[in-house]
């Protein structure tokens, strides 16, 4: 398979998919101000993003509404008091956890909902009980998408049996994850390959959803497009949990289409992200993520690390280490 494109071209399949509110509430508990959240929608409007994701569809059974921001649990009133009626050509995208959504209760019909995708995040272990979710929201006339994560972790076997699950089920994107930030491009280009075999077979849409421990998000996500992966995660100054993602104004200044416009994003870094950064929100690359992300780990040791303000970086490597043994 030959590369799709090249520098100074674009494809017209490419979309992108704003993760600013879902990915970055998870650094900050969800906690925007309604001023921020419209700030952001118009700014996806302005700078021609095709997707903006609100945060998550979370059980209220299961988590406490006190100790979070209303973008945990994305309830239609308060998505329609950013976007009204949404009468733009940006959809709007929720995510549902596999095991953490009251899905049947909580994601109604799509025809009385200003939510356009739900996508579903799920590991491998967790397949069977993400296509019964896909189900159910297709079924309710959504589209959908599947985010496996954590996919560094997983055999080539294992992939390629949730590829074939995935890819017989109504789904229409899948994504590739790289939840730990661990990867390469290398790597980036194998798997990409492999989930572009599946979705060439079943007639599905690649995705590509990078963090940002090794600052490869940019690197990775780019690398899975020239291969053909078309929906592209990014976020806002790439707020998003521990290391972040890959940034908006990476991604817009990188694409060729001229729908893409990046002064409203540098606008809005300037107005709403700096402003936040000074208020104490911290996200972004650090060496504990360097660490994490190169022995293949979960960040939550990096995050407590970078939270405590833990500088003995050495130490905390060999700690790392000893846990591998």
């Amino acid at each position: 398979m030959q590369r799709k494109g090249s520098l100074l071209s674009f494809r017209e399949d490419i979309q992108v998919l704003d993760a600013t509110l879902r990915d970055g509430g998870l650094v900050n508990d969800f906690r925007f101000g309604d001023d921020f959240a419209k700030a952001l929608y118009q700014m996806n409007l302005a700078a021609g993003v095709d997707y903006m994701e609100f945060g998550y569809k979370a059980s209220k059974k299961s988590f406490d509404t006190s100790k979070f921001g209303k973008y945990k649990f994305c309830d239609e009133e308060d998505i329609r008091a950013v976007v009204g009626d949404n009468d733009t050509p940006l959809k709007i995208s929720v995510m549902a956890d596999v095991g953490r959504t009251d899905y049947e209760t909580d994601i109604i019909e799509a025809k009385d909902s200003v939510i356009d995708m739900v996508r579903v995040a799920t590991y491998l272990n967790e397949i069977p009980a993400a296509v019964r979710m896909v189900e159910y929201c297709a079924a309710k006339g959504y589209e959908t998408c599947v985010n496996v994560m954590a996919v560094s972790k997983a055999r080539e076997e294992e992939i390629s049996s949730a590829l074939e699950i995935l890819g017989e089920s109504p789904v229409n994107v899948i994504y590739i994850v790289d939840s730990y930030g661990s990867l390469y491009p290398e790597q980036i280009a194998k798997l990409t390959l492999s989930y572009l075999e599946a979705g060439e077979k079943y007639k599905k849409i690649i995705g590509m959803h990078a963090h940002n421990n090794q600052q490869l998000a940019f690197g990775n996500t780019i690398e899975a497009a020239s291969w053909g992966a078309s929906l592209l995660d990014a976020t806002v100054n790439g707020m998003g949990r521990g290391a972040g993602n890959c940034a908006m104004e990476l991604l817009l200044g990188f694409l060729k289409n001229p729908k893409y416009r990046i002064e409203p994003v540098l606008q809005f870094i300037t107005d709403y992200m700096l402003p936040l950064k000074d208020q104490g929100v911290v996200w972004g690359y650090d060496i504990p993520y360097l660490l994490t992300g190169r022995l293949n780990e979960h960040p939550n040791a990096a995050i407590r690390c970078v939270r405590e303000k833990n500088t003995d970086y050495a130490a905390f490597h060999r700690a790392l280490l000893d846990k591998e043994c």
